[in-house]
């Protein structure tokens, strides 16, 4: 007899949060097994070199010690979200969907500018102040205190940008097989291409969630675990 289990649901956090992001997903998504990591340099992982290929075999353990048969969905916001398309363009028939959350926006232009003067900058205002001012922003925004991180959060930050910048694009995305979710905050800024990265999908679903920003995983958790859920029974549709 067919054993069937509950699909996987990988998490993957932005810059400079962790796997505590997703504190609010198990109670809210019930049907599925919900594995959250942690990147190199984040989280329980602080102390360890933040590379592309070491946050892509970071999904990679979670997204492959699945169950036989088992589906799975990988999510990411922000630089979750590009590094998850950099494993989806990598492995192109590993996953039975993909959602990226804050992150169809090409790094280069105005919105590469923005980052690299965000980096230059922090040597200069130092870690803590900056921590300072983004938990505050972050607080005010929702964010439960237990979810904000210290300064020593930024280490990882340069390199990680540095990755995107270099290698994700919206052309990661047209090898992928399975449907892709690209999913935004409506004030987010990060949302400015989605229309280039749908384009690239073979099996778009583009879903804005009103008066959101770009912290609606932590913000909206209901509105997102709504788009989860949906990814997770086309995964089971196609498993």
């Amino acid at each position: 007899m067919k054993v069937l289990h509950a699909p996987r649901l990988v998490l993957v956090h932005g810059t400079r949060m962790d796997a505590r992001e997703w504190a609010a997903y198990p109670p809210l998504l019930p049907e599925a097994e919900v594995v959250a990591i942690d990147f190199p340099g984040h989280g329980s992982r602080l102390g360890e070199e933040f590379t592309a290929d070491a946050a892509v075999a970071s999904i990679a353990a979670a997204v492959e010690t699945r169950a036989p048969g088992q589906a799975v969905v990988l999510a990411g916001h922000s630089l979750g979200g590009y590094l998850a398309m950099l494993y989806a363009a990598r492995h192109p028939t590993a996953l039975d969907a993909l959602v990226l959350i804050g992150s169809s926006a090409e790094p280069d232009g105005p919105l590469s500018g923005i980052y690299r003067r965000f980096a230059a900058l922090l040597p200069r205002v130092g870690a803590e102040r900056m921590a300072r001012v983004s938990n505050a922003v972050m607080r005010r925004l929702g964010a439960p205190r237990e979810m904000l991180t210290g300064p020593e959060s930024y280490a990882a930050l340069p390199a990680a940008w540095q990755v995107v910048f270099d290698e994700c694009r919206a052309d990661l995305l047209t090898g992928v097989a399975c449907p892709v979710f690209l999913v935004n905050g409506q004030f987010d800024q990060m949302r400015l291409h989605v229309r280039r990265f749908a384009d690239a999908a073979h099996d778009p679903h583009v879903v804005t969630v009103p008066r959101a920003t770009h912290f609606l995983p932590i913000t909206h958790a209901e509105q997102v675990a709504d788009v989860l859920r949906e990814a997770l029974a086309a995964s089971v549709s196609r498993a």
